[in-house]
């Protein structure tokens, strides 16, 4: 249920480019986001108490398992904030209500 009520999230998905020395490179591709709705359980987070350090806000993010082409170099807008994908997306096989994939990602330093 949360996947079909939860928080609506951009996720741009990953797409093969050439840079300038003509190596094939992975990004996030610039075509634009595609919406979907997630549900969001946090991970893990270290708050930055003295300056100079780094706060980390880890979260997992399940969405439908029709979500393709994210990988690693994905990006993703949620909750008003940008987030990287840190490990490769976790697919979780089950019965059609069921099944999803799990995506772990981190708050970009503001």
């Amino acid at each position: 249920m949360q996947r079909r009520r939860g928080v609506i999230a951009k996720v741009w998905k990953t797409v093969k480019h050439i840079d300038n020395r003509g190596n094939e490179v992975l990004v996030a591709d610039p075509a634009g986001p595609h919406t979907v709705r997630c549900a969001l359980i946090p991970q893990r987070s270290a708050r930055a108490e003295v300056p100079g350090q780094q706060q980390i806000n880890i979260t997992r993010m399940i969405v439908d398992a029709d979500l393709e082409d994210v990988t690693l170099w994905s990006r993703v807008e949620c909750l008003g904030l940008v987030w990287d994908v840190v490990s490769p997306p976790a697919y979780h096989h089950g019965d059609r209500k069921t099944r999803h994939w799990a995506l772990d990602i981190r708050e970009r330093p503001s």
